[in-house]
């Protein structure tokens, strides 16, 4: 009997010793940390031509639209054609046709850890409508546009169009400082924005040349085509730069850990110097605590014994 009653108590301390000594743990590891780092995503696209246009047809009441990207690419991605046809039911039999034809017509769209980067290239281009299979809207030299955005920098966005310009058969001068008008008796009236350009602080847009057209060809089973081009988009969106990682606190090149507190005793100072702490001591004192009970324990045991 005696010796239950006395195993118990000894029980007991050790068991509050050694909680003791290990709520002291978790003060000296408060600050340990898990460190993460995300890497966003850029963006890229590139298109030769896009159009948003409605065809009247003679025989119809109705439009039919002709809404169609050509070489429209997202990054990573490229594509270099020279035939760019599209098919429209009841122009001209329901036979294909040249929207876009070009020596050279390529879209191409990058993105790296930290650049993202579209750019468009026509050389010798001639752009059709629906119901005009001779006459060209628009015929170009040379075409280009380009949207660069890279992480730490301002997106910048360029686009060019070099050399000689037509529209529906009439040599023009396009000028930066706004729109371009011309209108062909019998045929219709053609609006044109030269260089559109815009960006912002993660993004940018560039598009070489847009037309605003309203024509009345009345060939091919076609009265009239009214919408909108654009010629050589490029646009991106910045990667987002890496989140830093925060500096783990129990590493010894920690400016923070070579702070001396004023006032504080040498030996706790020499403690911080060395790589310990202010709590140090109470992990110690709990572990030496834990040891004293038990073999206390053991003694009263064999002498009640």
């Amino acid at each position: 009997m005696n010796s239950d009653t006395f195993r118990k108590p000894a029980r007991r301390l050790a068991t509050l010793a050694t909680a003791t000594a290990l709520a002291a743990g978790p003060a000296a590891l408060a600050g340990a940390g898990t460190a993460h780092a995300t890497t966003g995503h850029g963006r890229a696209s590139a298109v030769v031509l896009r159009t948003g246009l409605d065809v009247s047809l003679l025989d119809k009441t109705v439009n039919v639209p002709l809404a169609v990207s050509l070489n429209e690419v997202q990054a990573p991605q490229s594509a270099d054609r020279t035939a760019l046809t599209a098919t429209l039911d009841g122009v001209d039999g329901g036979k294909p046709f040249n929207v876009l034809g070009a020596d050279v017509a390529s879209a191409k769209a990058t993105v790296t850890a930290d650049r993202a980067e579209a750019a468009v290239h026509l050389a010798h281009a001639r752009l059709h409508l629906p119901g005009l299979p001779l006459l060209s809207l628009v015929e170009l030299d040379t075409v280009t546009s380009k949207a660069t955005c890279e992480t730490g920098r301002r997106p910048e966005a360029d686009a060019d169009v070099l050399g000689a310009v037509t529209v529906l058969g009439k040599r023009v001068t396009l000028s930066a400082g706004g729109p371009t008008h011309v209108k062909v008796p019998g045929v219709g009236e053609v609006r044109l924005d030269l260089s559109r350009r815009e960006t912002t602080s993660t993004t940018a847009a560039a598009s070489a040349l847009e037309l605003k057209v309203s024509i009345n060809p009345l060939k091919l089973n076609v009265a009239e085509v009214e919408g909108t081009l654009t010629l050589a988009k490029a646009t991106c969106e910045t990667p987002s730069a890496p989140a830093a990682a925060p500096a783990d606190p129990a590493d010894p090149s920690d400016p923070v850990s070579d702070v001396k507190v004023q006032g504080a005793p040498e030996k706790e100072t020499k403690l911080a110097e060395t790589g310990g702490s202010s709590v140090t001591p109470y992990v110690a004192g709990g572990a030496l605590a834990l040891i004293l009970v038990g073999g206390g324990a053991v003694t009263v045991v064999r002498r009640r014994r």
